[in-house]
């Protein structure tokens, strides 16, 4: 290489010597293009400290928008983002259970799913990503995926989902919601949407009803509410029993993965459990509530009734063991049936008693010493009071007829003869302190009071109404419990059908019991009974001697009852009673000599032309009275009701 040239092929520059203590040389004409690229040099600075400002800036611009994010908009942002990854979720409340006295289930809550699906979106999202659905096998085609869906919903739940319901929900693209299927089983449905992302699953509860109709119109029905996530009850004790059934439900927040239902492991936070609803017994024995509903509709077919009902009570206590109505409705099915099935006649619709109310004279006469049971009435062919004339259901000449005969063959004539004795203000008080004109209590929704006319109301012929049961309406609870007061020496219990309430705790918390009403002595009342043993009575002999209804008497037991027919008004006639339309009745104790039970039966409109059956309920105490010695495992009498004279020769 020449010694003139640098390794890069540059000419070599030797820096001339500067003169000691002089000014530098000026530069010759071949250094100028030299001084032009070092005058590009000297500019460099001021890039830099350009460069510099900018990025002072954008620091700047960062900071604030970093002080802006975690500051100002720190708590927004951060609800933002919780939103789009958290997800509140609803603890269910398990309703409470409805039981028997025995512990037998009336109604309970299960754990279910409903499924649902959103059409549009599953046609949109098939048209945008098909290869998704077919790299997972669900489909090679939209009408494929939708076809298979339908089919493996089926073969999880059988029946509960048709494959054709199901394909015609999940096409139905006019719409973005479709219910598939409600009370799925959660295990089921699980397998459902953990195949098929595209079907939800949402937690609910389903009301069963083990016994289907058995005791339906006490325990009622509950309904699931999509709002509230609870079922609410409707009607019956599931309805005025919500609060103390339905418990409260709990809240927990859980992150899931992309915006699916799918929770992530080890999210749970602000977890609020949810308070299960108290458990309810009753005092109803679900085997003597089956047989009362079984015995009473067979009782309507055979005397060709409208209806009917039945109250089996405890003749101390006041329990219900039984409170039955005719053609009651099974809460499983329960949009089978019409509005007028779904209630309680035992306890909401009153009526005329009838002959039954004759225990309210028989308890007066005895109690203010006006008649004994072997007191001699002279009864008329008739009787006139005020503008009425009353005639007794059989015809007869004037007669003599003991009390107890007057009870026993139910003269209407003999019956007003004695309440007149009785007199027209004790009377009405009798009719309080036996509990007509008032509810009972006994807590089921839609109780009647009845109807007793006040006093201030009453004109000349009212009087000779309400002794005979017309005039006047109860309810068949209210009938049951003025025999439960005979059978109960005196002192009425008022029903009750609530036994306790278990807490979730475990706590039991037993119902009060009510405070007994005195109505007249224990020896009236045991007078009474010894009396009306005169109802069932059946002399051989002489069919004089005969009461009305011993078609009730039961081999080995004393019994004490009344039969009653009433009349009903009659529209056609204005409002007056006609004679083709009845009400029939029987009260019974049993036994007569040690009371265990009261039975209260009213049918309405029972074919009155047909004998025994048709007029009168006797038989069908007989038949109830039957099975609950049995059941209740009641020792005979020690001695069979003696036989009394009811009419004198």
């Amino acid at each position: 290489m020449p010694a003139n040239r640098t390794a890069g092929g540059r000419p070599a520059t030797r820096p001339r010597p500067v003169a000691r203590g002089g000014p530098a040389p000026r530069p010759s004409s071949a250094r100028k293009p030299q001084r032009a690229a070092a005058a590009g040099v000297g500019n460099h600075p001021k890039r830099i400290v350009l460069s510099r400002i900018l990025m002072v800036a954008v620091l700047v611009v960062a900071a604030v928008r970093l002080v802006q994010v975690q500051g100002v908009q720190a708590s927004e942002l951060s609800a933002l983002a919780e939103q789009q990854r958290a997800t509140r979720v609803v603890l269910q409340a398990l309703r409470g259970q409805i039981v028997d006295r025995n512990g037998t289930q009336l109604a309970f809550s299960v754990e279910t799913r409903s499924l649902s699906i959103n059409p549009q979106w599953v046609k949109n999202d098939w048209a945008k990503n098909p290869d998704v659905y077919k790299n997972l096998k669900l489909g090679t085609s939209y009408d494929d995926y939708c076809q298979r869906l339908a089919e493996f919903i089926h073969a999880q739940l059988g029946d509960q989902a048709k494959t054709a319901d199901m394909l015609a929900k999940i096409r139905d693209t006019s719409t973005t919601y479709q219910l598939l299927v409600r009370d799925a089983d959660p295990v089921k449905a699980k397998a459902i949407t953990g195949r098929y992302a595209a079907v939800t699953g949402s937690a609910r509860q389903q009301r069963v009803y083990p016994d289907g109709t058995v005791a339906s119109n006490v325990v009622g029905y509950a309904n699931w509410r999509e709002d509230a996530k609870t079922p609410q009850g409707l009607i019956g004790l599931e309805n005025s029993l919500d609060d103390t059934l339905k418990g409260t439900n709990g809240t927990s927040t859980v992150d899931t993965a992309n915006n699916s239902d799918v929770q992530l492991p080890g999210t749970i936070r602000d977890d609020k459990p949810a308070v299960p609803g108290s458990n309810v017994q009753l005092t109803i024995d679900a085997d003597v509530q089956y047989q009362a509903q079984k015995m009473l509709d067979a009782y309507k077919t055979t005397s060709g009734a409208a209806d009917g009902s039945m109250v089996v009570m405890d003749a101390k206590t006041g329990e219900v063991y039984a409170l039955a109505v005719t053609d009651g409705f099974n809460p499983n099915n329960y949009g089978d049936y019409k509005l007028e099935q779904l209630g309680n006649a035992a306890v909401s619709t009153p009526y005329e008693p009838g002959s039954v109310n004759k225990v309210v004279t028989a308890a007066g006469a005895i109690e203010y010493g006006i008649e004994q049971p072997d007191s001699v009435v002279d009864v008329a062919s008739s009787f006139k009071m005020a503008d009425r004339t009353v005639t007794d259901a059989w015809n007869h000449g004037d007669v003599q007829m003991t009390f107890a005969g007057v009870i026993g063959k139910s003269s209407n004539i003999g019956t007003l003869e004695v309440a007149k004795k009785i007199g027209e203000d004790r009377y009405v008080d009798l009719l309080t302190k036996f509990g007509l004109g008032q509810k009972t209590g006994i807590g089921l929704p839609g109780e009647s009071a009845g109807s007793v006319p006040p006093r201030s109301t009453w004109s000349g012929s009212t009087f000779a109404n309400l002794p005979i049961g017309q005039g006047l309406s109860m309810t068949l609870l209210q009938m049951a419990g003025m025999y439960q007061a005979i059978a109960n020496d005196g002192l009425r219990v008022p029903p009750r059908i609530i036994k306790s309430v278990t807490k979730p705790d475990g706590t039991v918390v037993a119902t009060p019991k009510p405070d007994p009403v005195p109505v007249v002595s224990p020896q009236t009342a045991k007078t009474v009974r010894d009396m009306m043993r005169a109802v069932m009575q059946r002399d051989p002999k002489d069919n004089q001697q005969n009461g009305t209804g011993y078609p009730a008497a039961i081999a080995g037991y004393q019994l004490s009852g009344k039969t009653g027919t009433a009349q009903q008004p009659d529209p056609a006639l204005g409002g007056r009673y006609g004679s083709s339309k009845y009400w029939i009745t029987f009260a019974g104790i049993l036994p007569a000599d040690n009371p265990r039970l009261v039975v209260g039966i009213m049918m309405d409109r029972p074919n009155y032309t047909i004998p025994t059956v048709g007029s009168s309920a006797a038989p069908l105490f007989h038949q109830i009275g039957t099975y609950l010695v049995q059941h209740f495992q009641i020792p005979m009498s020690a001695t069979p009701s003696p036989v009394v004279q009811l009419q004198l020769p």
